[in-house]
């Protein structure tokens, strides 16, 4: 009996392992074939991998030098904006307490409010550094794409799309509008 219940142990230990390891890999690939952005052909042959920057139709001498300060941006974006969710999370956890303590929740509000005037100088940054490399067609078609996705041609907040809160940010970040 206690041989049948090794062998049994044995292979529920196995199975449960290739459970494991079947669902681990099933989210991994998706996940890493989401962050992992498309390269579609520009039209002028090169890999321009930025849906913002293929719209512009930027040459392949501007996606050069766009590029090195496009990664950094993103990156550094991403970073920020999580220590900014991080905060939200934090905010959330001080209001959710039973006795909910006044100046924890301001300065907690401070801390985020910093967050996002990293993140709001990241992007003007970025829009900055770009100017430089842009044509003036290709400019004013981004700062007009910019205004649209804003919503800066109506009443609300600067650099935010409507109830997807996207703007700015999510088109250098390489996120679709429609999503």
């Amino acid at each position: 009996m206690i041989r049948h219940s090794k062998r049994f142990l044995v292979l529920a230990s196995v199975a449960l392992n290739v459970a494991f390891v079947g669902v681990w890999l099933a989210h991994a690939i998706p996940a890493q074939k989401a962050q992992a952005p498309a390269e579609p052909l520009s039209a002028h042959g090169e890999r321009i991998w930025c849906p913002l920057h293929q719209k512009l139709d930027v040459s392949d001498e501007q996606w050069q030098r766009i590029e090195p300060q496009l990664q950094a941006f993103r990156e550094a974006a991403e970073v920020a904006s999580g220590q900014v969710h991080a905060l939200r999370q934090q905010m959330l956890d001080l209001i959710a307490d039973p006795a909910p303590d006044p100046t924890a929740i301001a300065a907690k509000q401070e801390e985020i409010l910093a967050g996002q005037r990293k993140v709001q100088s990241l992007v003007i940054g970025q829009l900055l550094a770009e100017k430089e490399v842009l044509t003036a067609e290709q400019e004013a078609e981004l700062f007009a794409m910019i205004r649209d996705q804003s919503g800066c041609h109506r009443p609300g907040p600067l650099m935010m799309s409507g109830p997807s809160r996207g703007g700015i940010g999510r088109a250098l970040r390489g996120v679709p509008s429609d999503e």
